[in-house]
């Protein structure tokens, strides 16, 4: 089993629901989302057509998913965070509400303040301002907005993994992982293949074809271009309590300037991160984890304080449940429904 990363052990943990081959296969689509199964069954000592069937019964349960989404980077656009009051008793209408906005990606509902933590895309400023933000403030039962903006992500959850493959199976599936790069201008007709890879992110050249009425060829080359531009995040999902992490902790915090990149470098060998990033606002540092428990939650903050000297955790929310994660929607339980509502292509 890999031990580079750490995590934090708990007594009474949850069960985990998957099996240990279903977590090999999960974390190594995690690494490589689009691996061809002959090559996966290789390295997991499997045959192609189990691997298939395996994946799929996942699949159609909603346990996992692959999906393909803009990378959110905030040097080529807006990556904002907002929270959201409501009005009492109206959460969810507002979440209904909010889950139809495609530049809203992904919502969690918090225990305490805020109700609800948006994630949102946006082409500009202007954009984010003047027509994103009005129609969340604008939706049934939201009473109040309060929008941090990204200015650098340093870790997303495309990068969490389940840490059931060896170093050997790591290497080995990190090389299936690598595409050609493409860099050039990514032709505008390639943008129709976002929202098919957004519901489906291993979807081939063939299937996009017949989806889009292109040939094969087109199709192929297309594809092609859209995953070596790097503009896209593949990442193989899981339902989080399924897999064990039923506990989300957000945590505002301040870091000294200058020291967020060290900061981030700092905490990076904790698994249970899902989100490290800078922002703007009263706070500058923003990180969320995937826990056993909530007794977990003390845990983290004392391996936060311990990995970054002078970091101030000012606020901790635990979150109650995802709505929509990257445009996917979600049940209750975590599992998805197979609905996707997919961000905007965010060009000119």
């Amino acid at each position: 089993m890999n031990q580079d990363r750490q995590r934090f052990p708990s007594l009474g943990s949850p069960a985990v629901e998957f099996s240990e081959d279903d977590l090999a296969l999960l974390h190594g689509l995690q690494i490589a989302p689009r691996a061809p199964w002959l090559e996966a069954a290789e390295i997991l000592g499997a045959h192609p057509a189990t691997l298939a069937r395996r994946w799929e019964r996942l699949r159609s349960a909603g346990l996992a998913w692959i999906t393909a989404h803009l990378k959110g980077d905030p040097a080529v656009m807006v990556l904002a965070f907002v929270d959201v009051e409501c009005a009492p008793g109206e959460r969810e209408a507002a979440t209904a509400a909010l889950a139809a906005i495609p530049e809203v990606q992904t919502i969690d509902v918090g225990a305490s303040h805020p109700d609800l933590a948006l994630t949102v895309f946006a082409k500009s400023l202007v954009e984010c301002s003047e027509t994103v933000l009005p129609l969340i403030a604008e939706a049934p039962g939201v009473r109040r907005v309060q929008t941090h903006l990204c200015t650098r992500l340093h870790s997303g959850g495309h990068s969490w993994r389940l840490a059931a493959l060896d170093r050997a199976q790591i290497a080995a599936f990190s090389e299936l992982a690598r595409v050609e790069p493409f860099t050039g201008s990514v032709p505008s007709g390639c943008y129709d293949l976002l929202p098919i890879l957004a519901r489906n992110g291993r979807a081939s050249a063939a299937e996009i074809s017949r989806e889009l009425g292109r040939s094969p060829a087109t199709a192929h080359r297309q594809l092609t271009r859209v995953v070596g531009s790097g503009m896209l995040s593949f990442r193989c999902e899981v339902a989080q309590a399924r897999a064990g992490y039923p506990v989300a902790c957000k945590w505002l915090a301040k870091v000294p300037p200058g020291q967020h990149a060290a900061a981030a470098a700092a905490i990076g060998g904790l698994r249970n991160l899902r989100l490290v990033a800078s922002t703007t606002g009263q706070t500058n540092f923003t990180i969320m984890m995937w826990l056993r428990t909530v007794a977990d939650v003390m845990t983290a903050e004392l391996a936060l304080q311990e990995r970054i000297p002078g970091i101030e955790l000012v606020e901790s929310v635990v979150m109650l449940r995802a709505v929509k994660r990257v445009g996917v929607m979600l049940r209750p339980d975590g599992t998805t429904t197979g609905e996707v509502v997919a961000a905007p292509a965010l060009i000119d």
